[in-house]
């Protein structure tokens, strides 16, 4: 009969206990993961939420290019076609904003001047946009795209009278911004009160004074605590641990704060439309401040011109890629995707594009945290074929007006 050992039970309660715990872990980050996809696969982004300018300072765009980008509120590829380039590959694999990135090239094509894209995309509150869509749109949209803004959201409206009403303020992306301006509120703070800032000095006071205080409240402190509450920004679980690498305790509510000063106070409300987004929940009216790029006159002829060069697809980014041949594409726009991806998903995403690209491609590309999200997980095979422009990526990224990313990423195809 074996002799009984104590610590040999001990052994075995703390495994058993580690296992339990390790258990509710998985349980939890799992829960996490099927909140954030049940919540993402409605519309997320009514508006794109990098800066296209940047993008196109990096890309330096010329008429031969092939470019393959990430769809999600069409804002950037629409703006990438002022500098005609030969092509542009969207993809998605959400269908809402599948169906917005159709109608909004659909809109340049057909609706008969600039001042009724800016009416349509531009300003709300107005049932004139509708009746646009229904007269010059509508008959010579594709039948799906039809099919889906002519059916009806949950409250029985047919889905393009959100364009009557105000589409910032809807997605996912636009309800998280609608509850931080009711959490302000209940803190005393009416967020809207920053477009009435004339000045960078003005904008600088209200943030140190009202908006910056905020972040250090308990219930905020907490709140950010918990990964689900940034999930309206549209980042799962993985990218805000990426985030929280970069706090100090327990809360993320100082990376945050730092984001949004930026977005506060490094650029001129006049020059910064991602700023009107964040505080008006709209774009600025005339003379108030700046329209987002795809929508300024100076771009409407050459956009509308070039609406038939793009392709929209309901793939992700390396099923496209597997389907294009070898050497066929110069630019790749990856938006933040990356940080939401494994190993594996990571090195499949680049052998196609190594594959597909021409010599002197480039790729572009945000990541929450501020280092490079590809260095040490790209296998040498793929990542030795490419160059990192470090130092021009980080003076881009200073300049970046969305201003919510920590780091902007430049990598060009090695000759």
């Amino acid at each position: 009969m074996t002799e009984f050992a104590p610590d040999a039970g001990l052994r075995k309660n703390r495994k058993v206990k580690e296992a339990v715990l390790q258990h509710k872990a998985l349980s939890k980050a799992g829960f996490s993961e099927r909140l954030f996809g049940m919540l993402f696969s409605g519309l997320v982004y009514p508006q794109i939420w990098e800066d296209p300018d940047i993008d196109m300072e990096a890309m330096e765009l010329q008429p031969h290019h092939r470019l393959v980008t990430i769809g999600s509120g069409g804002c950037n590829m629409l703006a990438y076609l002022s500098q005609s380039p030969a092509s542009i590959d969207v993809v998605d694999l959400n269908r809402h904003h599948i169906a917005l990135n159709k109608l909004k090239l659909a809109a340049f094509r057909l609706l008969p001047a600039h001042a009724d894209l800016v009416r349509f995309f531009g300003t709300p509150g107005l049932s004139a946009n509708s009746q646009a869509y229904d007269q010059f749109i509508a008959p010579r949209l594709d039948p799906a795209t039809a099919a889906y803004w002519g059916g009806r959201d949950m409250y029985g409206r047919r889905r393009v009278t959100v364009f009557n009403r105000n589409i910032y303020k809807t997605g996912l992306l636009g309800r998280f911004i609608g509850a931080a301006h009711v959490l302000a509120r209940l803190h005393g703070v009416r967020l809207a009160k920053m477009t009435e800032a004339r000045t960078v000095r003005e904008q600088r006071q209200f943030f140190d004074n009202e908006i910056a205080p905020i972040f250090d409240k308990p219930m905020v402190r907490w709140l950010l605590g918990r990964k689900s509450s940034l999930f309206g920004l549209g980042i799962p679980p993985q990218q805000y641990d990426e985030l929280a690498s970069l706090a100090g305790d327990d809360s993320i509510s100082g990376v945050l704060k730092h984001r949004l000063e930026k977005l506060s106070c490094h650029f001129p409300m006049r020059d910064n439309y991602f700023a009107w987004q964040a505080f008006a929940r709209r774009y600025a009216a005339q003379h108030q401040g700046p329209l987002p790029t795809y929508l300024r006159p100076e771009h409407y002829a050459a956009i509308r011109a070039n609406a038939d060069r793009v392709d929209v697809h309901h793939a992700n980014f390396t099923e496209l890629l597997a389907s294009k041949p070898a050497a066929s594409r110069d630019r790749y726009i990856l938006l933040d995707a990356q940080d939401w991806m494994n190993d594996e998903q990571l090195n499949q995403l680049w052998a196609e594009i190594t594959r597909t690209a021409r010599e002197g491609a480039r790729v572009i590309f945000r990541t929450a945290a501020e280092k490079s999200i590809i260095e040490g997980r790209l296998s040498p095979a793929i990542r030795d074929q490419w160059v990192y422009f470090e130092e021009r990526s980080q003076e881009l990224n200073v300049r970046d007006r969305s201003a919510i990313y920590g780091g902007f990423h430049i990598y060009g195809k090695k000759a």
